[in-house]
C-alpha cells in the first residue's frame, strides 16, 4: 500500500499518518518527492483496511502496490534512485566506473592501483579482503589485514572503497572501511546477511545470484530496503547456463526490464560475466549501450601474477584504452563519465 499525501500536507500531518501506520503494527517508509511525500507500507501479510488512513488530514489517496518487491518497484517509487557518495553519484545520466583487483594482495599493489584510478578520473576502488572461493584451497583473502590496507589507502588517496561482506560477524569491520558494501552472488539470498546490511548506513551493491530470476533479485533488494537502507545498487554479473565459451552468460537483456520495473540503478560486471579479459571491453561497451548506469571491472597492475581472477583482469594500459572507448560512446548516448 502507498499513501500519497497532498502537496500542501504539513509535517505534523505526515507524522500523524506515520503514527497511525505504526499503530497497525506495520512499517511506514516516508518517500519524499519533489512535489509531495508518499509513504510506503510494508509488513502486512493481509489486506490493509484503507479507511483508517484515507480520512486523516493531508492524505490525497491510497494506492495498492501489486508487486511483491514493493520498495524496489516503480509502483511505490516512480522516480529514479541516485546513490550519492562523497566521491561520486551513481544513477541515470551518469556512467560510474568501479575498478580494481579481485583481492587485496598487499598494500603497495592497492596503493598503486588507487593512484592509477584517480589519475583516470575513477573515484571508486573495488577489492576483496574476504574472498568466497569455490575451492577451500584457493586464496581466501587477507581478512582484517586486507581491510586495514584498504582503510589506509582510502585515507591517503581519498578514493572510495567497494568491498565484499561475507557474514554478519565481520559487518562492523567492513562498515568502518567501505563506502559501498558488496553482497556477492553466493550471498544474494542470504537473508540474515541482507537484513544486517538493511540496518547499515552504507550503500549496498547487490550482485545477482548465479541462477536468480529478476524477481528473486529484486526481492533480495527488498530485504535490504525493508530494513531501512534504500541505497541499493544492483549488479548484473552473469548467470550460469549451458555455455562453456565464457565463465558465465552475461545477461545484458535484463537491463531494460530492471529499468522498467525498478527505480534502482544497475551496474554490469563484464569481468565475471565473461571470465576472459579479451571479452571484457566488448561487453563493457555493450552494457553502456544497453542502458546500464556503470561498470564493475577487475584490473591489476600485473594480471599474470594476480592471486585470484588474473585471467579476467585488465592491465592498466588496456583499462586506459577501454576508458577512451567508453567516453566516445557515452556522449551520443547522453551519458556522462565523471
Amino acid at each position: 500500500m502507498l499513501v500519497v499525501m497532498h502537496s500542501h500536507a504539513t509535517p505534523p500531518q505526515i507524522e500523524q499518518v506515520l503514527a497511525a501506520i505504526r499503530r497497525m503494527n506495520l512499517t511506514p517508509h516516508p518517500l519524499p518527492g519533489a512535489q509531495r511525500t508518499a509513504i510506503g507500507i510494508t509488513g502486512n501479510i493481509s489486506v490493509v483496511d484503507p479507511r483508517s488512513l484515507e480520512v486523516l488530514p493531508g492524505v490525497l489517496e491510497l494506492i495498492r502496490v501489486t508487486k511483491p518487491y514493493k520498495l524496489a518497484s516503480r509502483e511505490m517509487h516512480e522516480a529514479d534512485t541516485y546513490v550519492r557518495l562523497p566521491q561520486t553519484t551513481i544513477g541515470p545520466g551518469t556512467f560510474t566506473l568501479i575498478a580494481g583487483p579481485c583481492s587485496v594482495e598487499n598494500e603497495d599493489m592497492i596503493l598503486r592501483t588507487a593512484e592509477f584510478l584517480r589519475s583516470q578520473g575513477v573515484h571508486l576502488l573495488r577489492a576483496g579482503a574476504f574472498k568466497p572461493r569455490s575451492s577451500p584451497y584457493a586464496f581466501q583473502g587477507l581478512g582484517q589485514e586486507g581491510l586495514d590496507i584498504l582503510g589506509r589507502v582510502r585515507q591517503r588517496t581519498g578514493i572510495g572503497i567497494v568491498t565484499e561482506l561475507m557474514d554478519s560477524e565481520t559487518a562492523d569491520a567492513v562498515e568502518q572501511v567501505a563506502d559501498i558494501i558488496q553482497i556477492g552472488t553466493r550471498n544474494m539470498q542470504n537473508f540474515s546477511l541482507l537484513r544486517r546490511v538493511g540496518r547499515s548506513k552504507k550503500p549496498v551493491l547487490l550482485k545477482r545470484g548465479m541462477a536468480a530470476t529478476l524477481e528473486e533479485w529484486l526481492m533480495a533488494a527488498e530485504y535490504v530496503m525493508a530494513g531501512g537502507n534504500y541505497n541499493v545498487v544492483l549488479c548484473e554479473r552473469g548467470v550460469r547456463t549451458f555455455s562453456d565459451h565464457s565463465r558465465n552468460t552475461l545477461d545484458l537483456s535484463v537491463i531494460p526490464p530492471v529499468k522498467h520495473l525498478s527505480h534502482l540503478p544497475i551496474l554490469v560486471d563484464p569481468s565475471h560475466g565473461t571470465g576472459k579479459r579479451d571479452y571484457v571491453p566488448a561487453m563493457a561497451l555493450a552494457a553502456l549501450a544497453a542502458g546500464a548506469d556503470g561498470l564493475l571491472i577487475e584490473i591489476h597492475p600485473e594480471p599474470e601474477r594476480a592471486l585470484s581472477d588474473g585471467a579476467q583482469s585488465l592491465n592498466f594500459e588496456s583499462f586506459i584504452c577501454l576508458m577512451e572507448a567508453l567516453r566516445r560512446l557515452a556522449e551520443p548516448l547522453g551519458k556522462t563519465i565523471p
